[in-house]
């Protein structure tokens, strides 16, 4: 038995190509970097103190900080299944976080919309 982290996918299958383990390991920090940008966008939005209107762009804030909280660990359940997926030669699994970042972002976009709208 591998000593290596986390056992749910390094007990599974066989080492499978290094490049594959790398690229999905880089696709895991780019939407940890993802996550960042959201909380770092979120708590500017109300920082700043913008002269939109009030509550529509604190939900905006709360939204985006929100999604950046969920982002790391929606990506390490996906390079969880992609990377056990690689060990057994299986079909990579769909992910439904480029779509919850993305409905995010669009929510986000339209409260502040409607707070330059509202002021």
């Amino acid at each position: 038995m591998s000593p290596r982290f986390p056992q749910s996918v390094y007990r599974h299958g066989t080492e499978p190509d290094v490049r594959f383990t790398l690229a999905n390991e880089r696709t895991f920090l780019a939407w940890i970097r993802t996550a960042l940008a959201l909380i770092a966008g979120g708590v500017a939005l109300e920082v700043l103190g913008l002269a939109l209107h009030p509550g529509l762009r604190l939900a905006a804030s709360l939204v985006l900080i929100v999604t950046g909280m969920l982002t790391p660990g929606l990506a390490w359940l996906g390079w969880e299944r992609s990377e056990r997926a690689l060990r057994l030669n299986s079909p990579l699994p769909g992910s439904l976080l480029g779509a919850v970042a993305g409905i995010a972002v669009t929510v986000s976009a339209a409260l502040i919309l409607l707070a330059i709208v509202f002021v």
